[in-house]
């Protein structure tokens, strides 16, 4: 059997290695950073924020992957006291309940949601526009997209209902993504997977590895579109302002606030995880989703607005602040027209696989990593069981 080579060591590559190392092959990570994760990585210090997907929600193949392996470790579930201090902005003001016709949507199954209309004209034609607007706002919690309402009606209506599902669907691992990623680490090196971090792959040396066997590029599509140098490797994606707060405790805060009025979400993440960050203290992130030439500033801007109707005071309670825009870092949309299918095959061809989070996989945010990782595993190792053959420079593959 070939050696099966992992570009990437976040959840999309250490789902492919560890599924490939089952099987009994031999399995190399390699890590361009000195730190494994990715986007999946923690920050050290005394509030622990992540920098990809805060939520892990409670179905489809990468949960059951996960618990048989015993890789989910602790998980924290949002309380339901605090489920309670959910408030929503709606007209410019805070409310505790969201509009009966939101609700009335979550009730619509995905499967009636077309793909080929757009969720605004499916959802209007359904609860009315204001429900409608409402419906797609609330479902950018699982979007970090714009304009959720011009995305494919069956995307969007599959995200909202996971997203308003009661129970909530949502975990989250305690400690941070990092505790997910440390125990898949373990995994794969007690699996005899080797590890090389700091361990930069350029074009030249992808062609060396696939020569030697099948090659799983589990990186972002920017990365693996310069690594392959395939223009075709491109899908949408979000662009979302991002603010994590470190913030003196203050009782009466609100757990979350939806913004009804606009896309974006705020939530106190020490509500579910009181690890995030020191005693007394708590940690608000916030995710406001902006527009092709839309500044951070504009984006942050709003989010204020958002704190100042759930966490009154809250600027004289900082202790940490942290500003961020994240562009093409949060999974991939599907227009009207299109669907997972339609996205970066996960076969390229001549032994080179994709995994991540905007490749031809389902599933909701991370899972889309976590599906395809599993996926793409899977059909290098049928590969690596077959006679290699010459493999030509990428660039005249791909010219």
């Amino acid at each position: 059997m070939h050696r099966i080579h992992i570009i990437g060591g976040g959840l999309a590559g250490f789902t492919a290695a560890i599924t490939a190392a089952e099987s009994g092959a031999l399995v190399t990570v390699h890590e361009a950073h000195h730190t494994l994760g990715g986007r999946a990585r923690t920050t050290e210090g005394p509030y622990r924020t992540n920098d990809g997907p805060h939520a892990l929600y409670r179905r489809g193949p990468h949960w059951t992957w996960l618990a048989q392996r015993g890789l989910l470790g602790p998980i924290a579930s949002v309380p339901l006291r605090q489920a309670a201090k959910l408030r929503f902005r709606l007209g410019g003001t805070l409310r505790r309940t969201p509009p009966l016709d939101l609700l009335r949507l979550t009730r619509r199954r995905a499967e009636h949601a077309p793909v080929d209309t757009d969720f605004r004209t499916w959802a209007t034609a359904q609860v009315g526009e204001e429900g409608a607007r409402a419906a797609a706002h609330f479902a950018a919690v699982a979007l970090y997209h714009h304009d959720p309402g011009s995305l494919s009606a069956a995307f969007v209506q599959e995200r909202l209902r996971r997203a308003a599902a009661l129970p909530p669907e949502a975990h989250f691992p305690v400690g941070g993504w990092a505790q997910v990623i440390d125990r898949m680490a373990a995994r794969a090196w007690n699996l005899s997977v080797r590890i090389e971090t700091a361990s930069r792959i350029d074009p030249s040396a992808l062609d060396g590895l696939a020569r030697s066997g099948p090659v799983v590029v589990a990186t972002s599509l920017d990365a693996a579109r310069g690594l392959l140098r395939d223009p075709t490797l491109t899908w949408d994606s979000g662009r979302t302002a991002l603010i994590d707060l470190g913030l003196r405790t203050r009782r009466g805060d609100a757990f979350a606030v939806s913004d009804l009025d606009a896309p974006g979400w705020t939530e106190r993440f020490t509500a579910q995880d009181p690890t995030l960050a020191p005693a007394g203290r708590q940690l608000v992130q916030g995710q406001i989703p902006v527009a092709p030439g839309e500044s951070k500033a504009a984006g942050i801007a709003r989010a204020e607005d958002l704190l100042d109707l759930g966490f009154p005071g809250w600027r004289d309670r900082v202790e940490w602040r942290r500003e961020a825009l994240a562009t093409g870092r949060t999974g991939a949309v599907d227009h009207p027209g299109t669907t997972w299918r339609d996205r970066p095959a996960i076969d390229r061809g001549n032994g080179i696989y994709l995994a991540g989070d905007q490749v031809a996989a389902p599933g909701l945010l991370s899972e889309v990593s976590f599906n395809s990782g599993m996926e793409a595993a899977v059909l290098a190792l049928g590969a690596s069981e077959q006679p290699r053959p010459t493999r030509r420079p990428l660039d005249l593959e791909r010219s």
